[in-house]
This record gives structure tokens, C-alpha cells and sequence, in this order.
């Protein structure tokens, strides 16, 4: 498992983007996360905050 500095940034590990794929948006990350395709571009960016949200969050799994 990945010990963490306590100076190091836990969001520094996800970099998220969006991109469309036919009229479907959906958002990926630098971890290897994909989020399910959406027909709104706001939705999968919704996904992609909680995404990151929870994987530096203390109950996430990079703590």
C-alpha cells in the first residue's frame, strides 16, 4: 500500500479530464478511473469532483 508523505499533495495522483465519445461526455483520471458515460457534460464532471473528493479524502483508498 502507498505510504503518503505528509507534506505530499493527495490529489497530486488525479489529474482528471472529459472528452466525448459519440453524444455520450465522460471523465477520466490519471489513476485509471473512468467514469460512466453521461449525456451531460456537467454530470461527468460531477462524477470526476466526487471521484477525486473521495480518493483523497481519509476514507479513501490513498490514505
Amino acid at each position: 500500500m502507498h505510504q503518503q508523505d505528509a507534506t505530499e499533495d493527495p490529489s497530486a495522483h488525479h489529474h482528471i479530464s472529459t472528452g466525448e465519445r459519440g453524444s455520450f461526455a465522460l471523465a477520466r483520471c490519471t489513476c485509471g478511473w473512468t467514469g460512466p458515460a453521461r449525456r451531460s457534460r456537467e454530470r461527468a464532471r460531477t462524477d470526476a469532483a466526487v471521484h477525486v473528493e473521495f480518493r483523497t479524502s481519509p476514507a479513501g483508498t490513498d490514505q
